[in-house]
């Protein structure tokens, strides 16, 4: 039996660390799949937007396609053909496990291609196509000021 399987969980790596280990090595075994296998020091951001779409044909989560009568709908009463993808928030973590493995691995932090523009441009449409797709608002709620929630709680107590 592997010693790192008999040692105290103290020392076994975290689930993060274990999920950014699997990630990097998928990742790596998809460079070296690729014609022309692809080292470290050579893969761009583009490589790493070719993987991410690779990766949807694993996906889980049911996107409507815009032609579809449920585009938009929450919970739609029936089922569709419309694809599954990844979830959003599954890539975005992913590609941040992988810009710190990058970072771990030797690479450059100032050229890191998980997190060029390209990439957090890519992540950006897919959070928001997903949540048209699926009738979910991603919308960042504005704090107010705290006299203006004052203002308002006073507002709703007067008769």
């Amino acid at each position: 039996m592997d010693s790192t399987n008999t040692s105290s969980s103290s020392s076994s790596p975290s689930r993060y660390e274990s999920q950014k280990r699997r990630d990097w090595d998928t990742f790596g075994q998809y460079l070296r799949n690729n014609k022309p296998p692809l080292s470290f020091p050579t893969f761009n951001p583009s490589h790493v937007l070719e993987f991410l779409h690779y990766l949807d044909q694993f996906g889980k989560t049911k996107i409507h396609i815009q032609t579809c009568p449920y585009f938009g709908v929450p919970n739609p009463p029936t089922a569709c053909p419309c694809p599954f993808r990844q979830a959003w928030g599954s890539l975005d973590a992913l590609v941040g496990r992988l810009r710190a493995a990058y970072d771990e691995h030797g690479g450059n932090p100032e050229v890191n291609p998980f997190g060029a523009p390209e990439v957090r441009r890519f992540l950006r449409e897919v959070r928001d196509f997903q949540a048209r797709s699926r009738g979910i608002s991603y919308e960042k709620k504005r704090k107010r000021p705290k006299q203006q929630q004052i203002q308002d709680q006073d507002d709703q107590q007067e008769p």
